[in-house]
């Protein structure tokens, strides 16, 4: 076992001791708990990044690292994997969470207690499970980062974040308990709860306890839909994320991935084409579910009228694209949903922090309007001879766009075209490779002369129409925003929190620029997803290391 594979654990080390070591600090000392905690947050980026090109440099299979923390034999004991998927989703988790705790450092960090501590320990729930490799564990991981987000979420108080918090926390204690149920029922019948173990023994359940097998597979797919915000188990999302904390709801846009990364991970080990009569268990209800959400979402998203709950609306509109694009098992469609994963998650979580900003800026403007409506007129200059005047005299041209504003307007621009899908950044690449993979069938023993299937239509219609709809949406809301014939004055912006928006917006343009390497990279990962057995060689091969006294006994036993 060589370093690399000892630094698998380390991304969920490393926040366990930050968290109990700002625990130990107490309520004092606030500033260094900030320093601490990004320093920590930057460290883990780092790792994952690493990890990421440890398993893009290594061929199959040895690109799927193994790591046993408790060093017992598999399947009994505790597993970590890293490959490409997972090193992928800690390095998104690693970006969001740095650029979200920078925001959070200007204001919002000193809005309540334990902010920082329980900033790592939602790190440490999303880091473990995305490496985790059994079902019991991934639960305990589920459990740390809900734990963590109930506190998150209520950070602030506040009577809309408390009310919203409490159904958020009631939706999620349920599903947990959907999950347990779920693990009981498949472990009652395979024996097992290792994954990889799970995708070995499937297709050997015989055809009496099937039926049992699949109903503890659709209770489990119930909790982790309802996490990934598939409709009509979505109700919650909207409220709590749209109430949330600006910092929180960025983290936040990572945690419905988690459902659907859960989901992926899941159904394409466990009821892969090779999985007996088993093989591509609930493809219809992920595909039309999917498409579901995305047909509510986007009706929904017409009618909003604050941007928290447009960029809320959004990311359900983004998981209803993913959950179809998984059920239709196709890795060419996988690989384009992972680049459309990276591309608007990192545009929703820009816009959950830059939805702060405007509206911070909206209602302060309102409230000078209404308090000091008599003195304006007197603030304002009588415009020079000669000038182009509006309607209202008012000057038209040589006024000056403060920069406040004019970082706002931009940055809102290339959000909502990340978000629509409209050229030239990221979010186009990431659209027009789900549409032509749709058009392009061919996978899982497909023939490539087969006709395009009406589910693919269906959702190659519903990716046009919702961004079409997201399109009127920002549109209106840009033109209330910004167009808006006010006198305002310019906000008053900091920093800290204008830099994670560029820094986010800076990697979707990255992203545009280099898209070709990150779709060489997904496409590995959707073939390795395509192929389990590597997968289950990877982890059912991996053997605990010999303590020196076994290392002695074995050398006395040697001719």
């Amino acid at each position: 076992m060589n370093l690399m594979s000892h630094l698998i654990v380390a991304p969920i080390l490393l926040p366990l001791f930050t968290a109990a070591c700002m625990l130990l600090l107490g309520e004092k000392h606030r500033p260094l708990k900030a320093r601490i905690n990004l320093c920590s947050t930057l460290i883990g980026l780092c790792i994952s990044i690493a990890l990421l090109l440890w398993t893009q440099q290594q061929s199959s299979p040895a690109s799927i690292g193994v790591y046993l923390p408790s060093n017992w034999q598999v399947p009994f004991g505790i597993v970590l994997v890293a490959d490409r998927l997972s090193a992928l989703m800690l390095v998104l988790t690693g970006v969001i969470a740095s650029c979200a705790l920078l925001f959070a450092m200007a204001r919002w960090d000193r809005a309540g207690s334990s902010f920082h501590a329980l900033f790592q320990i939602q790190l440490m729930g999303l880091y473990g499970a995305f490496l985790t490799a059994d079902l019991f564990n991934l639960f305990v991981f589920f459990e740390v980062l809900l734990a963590a987000s109930y506190g998150l979420m209520l950070h602030g108080s506040g009577k809309a974040r408390v009310s919203a918090g409490l159904h958020y926390i009631a939706i999620n204690l349920l599903a947990s308990s959907l999950f347990l149920i779920g693990a009981a029922l498949i472990y009652g019948v395979t024996g097992t709860l290792n994954m990889a173990d799970l995708a070995f023994k499937i297709p050997l359940v015989p055809e009496a306890d099937r039926g049992l097998l699949h109903a503890g597979a659709a209770i489990l797919a119930i909790a982790f839909l309802a996490k990934a915000g598939m409709w009509p188990l979505n109700f919650w999302l909207v409220p709590a994320y749209s109430a949330a904390s600006a910092p929180v709801a960025a983290l936040f846009a990572i945690m419905t991935k988690v459902g659907i990364y859960t989901v992926l991970r899941l159904w394409t080990l466990l009821f892969s084409g090779q999985a007996g009569a088993s093989a591509y268990f609930g493809s219809d209800w992920l595909i039309y579910g999917g498409m579901a959400t995305i047909v509510c979402a986007a009706i929904a998203i017409l009618a909003a009228q604050r941007l928290e709950r447009m960029a809320s609306l959004s990311i359900l509109v983004s998981a209803g694209i993913l959950l179809s694009a998984v059920g239709f098992a196709q890795p060419n469609l996988i690989s384009a949903a992972l680049f459309y994963l990276v591309s608007s998650t990192l545009a929703l979580s820009a816009l959950f922090l830059l939805a702060e900003l405007i509206e911070r800026s909206r209602s302060s403007s309102e409230s000078l309007i209404e308090e000091d409506a008599e003195a304006l007129p007197t603030l304002i200059e009588p415009p020079p001879r000669g000038s182009n005047l509006d309607d209202e005299q008012k000057v038209v041209v040589g006024q000056i766009i403060p920069w406040a504003m004019a970082f706002l307007g931009l940055s809102f621009i290339a959000c909502a075209l990340l978000i629509i899908g409209m050229p030239p950044l990221s979010g186009f690449i990431g659209k027009l490779s789900l549409l032509n993979a749709l058009l392009n069938p061919a996978g899982l023993g497909t023939d490539i002369n087969a006709p395009i299937s009406t589910a693919a239509w269906c959702l190659f219609t519903l990716l046009i129409l919702s961004g079409l709809a997201s399109l009127i949406a920002f549109s209106r809301m840009g033109i209330q925003r910004f167009w808006t014939p006010l006198e305002r004055p310019s906000p008053i912006l900091r920093r800290l929190e204008c830099v994670p928006i560029v820094l986010l917006l800076g990697l979707c343009i990255a992203l545009t620029l280099k898209a070709e390497p990150l779709l060489r990279y997904t496409q590995a990962a959707a073939d390795t997803l395509n192929n389990p057995e590597r997968y289950v060689m990877a982890v059912m091969g991996a053997r605990p290391v010999p303590s020196p006294e076994g290392k002695a006994a074995l050398e006395e036993f040697k001719p």
